[in-house]
Protein backbone atom coordinates (compact mmCIF):
# COMPACT_ATOMS: atom_id res chain seq x y z
CA UNK A 1 0.00 0.00 0.00
CA UNK A 2 1.05 3.39 -0.54
CA UNK A 3 2.35 5.88 2.19
CA UNK A 4 -0.66 7.52 3.00
CA UNK A 5 -0.95 11.42 1.96
CA UNK A 6 -3.95 12.54 4.16
CA UNK A 7 -3.66 15.87 4.68
CA UNK A 8 -6.16 18.36 7.54
CA UNK A 9 -8.55 20.71 7.54
CA UNK A 10 -7.97 22.63 11.17
CA UNK A 11 -10.61 24.80 12.63
CA UNK A 12 -9.11 28.81 13.69
CA UNK A 13 -8.04 27.26 16.61
CA UNK A 14 -6.00 24.68 14.94
CA UNK A 15 -8.16 22.16 15.60
CA UNK A 16 -8.06 19.43 13.13
CA UNK A 17 -12.26 18.90 11.69
CA UNK A 18 -11.12 17.00 8.23
CA UNK A 19 -8.95 14.66 6.70
CA UNK A 20 -8.53 14.85 2.74
CA UNK A 21 -7.77 11.18 1.72
CA UNK A 22 -6.89 10.48 -1.89
CA UNK A 23 -9.63 9.10 -3.54
CA UNK A 24 -7.95 4.99 -4.21
CA UNK A 25 -7.49 5.26 -0.09
CA UNK A 26 -11.10 6.50 0.82
CA UNK A 27 -12.24 3.96 -1.83
CA UNK A 28 -10.44 1.14 -0.09
CA UNK A 29 -11.80 2.10 3.37
CA UNK A 30 -15.63 2.47 2.51
CA UNK A 31 -14.85 -1.28 0.83
CA UNK A 32 -13.73 -2.38 4.10
CA UNK A 33 -16.86 -0.77 6.07
CA UNK A 34 -18.50 -2.50 3.90
CA UNK A 35 -16.65 -5.82 3.86
CA UNK A 36 -17.38 -5.25 8.30
CA UNK A 37 -21.38 -4.31 8.02
CA UNK A 38 -22.02 -7.70 5.68
CA UNK A 39 -19.46 -9.83 8.65
CA UNK A 40 -21.87 -7.81 11.19
CA UNK A 41 -25.13 -8.96 9.45
CA UNK A 42 -23.95 -12.93 8.91
CA UNK A 43 -22.33 -13.14 12.58
CA UNK A 44 -25.40 -15.31 13.79
CA UNK A 45 -25.41 -17.61 10.42
CA UNK A 46 -24.19 -20.94 11.27
CA UNK A 47 -21.07 -22.01 9.06
CA UNK A 48 -21.48 -24.80 6.52
CA UNK A 49 -19.16 -27.46 4.93
CA UNK A 50 -16.85 -27.46 1.86
CA UNK A 51 -18.73 -29.93 0.38
CA UNK A 52 -21.84 -28.11 1.12
CA UNK A 53 -20.37 -24.93 -0.12
CA UNK A 54 -19.22 -27.14 -3.44
CA UNK A 55 -22.51 -28.31 -3.74
CA UNK A 56 -23.93 -24.77 -3.26
CA UNK A 57 -22.33 -23.29 -6.48
CA UNK A 58 -22.42 -26.02 -8.72
CA UNK A 59 -26.45 -26.00 -8.33
CA UNK A 60 -25.85 -22.34 -9.16
CA UNK A 61 -23.51 -22.88 -12.31
CA UNK A 62 -20.92 -20.98 -10.14
CA UNK A 63 -18.58 -23.98 -10.29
Amino acid sequence: MDALREQYVVNSKGERTAVILPVKRYEQLLEDLHDLAVIAERREEQPISLDEMKRRLKENGLL
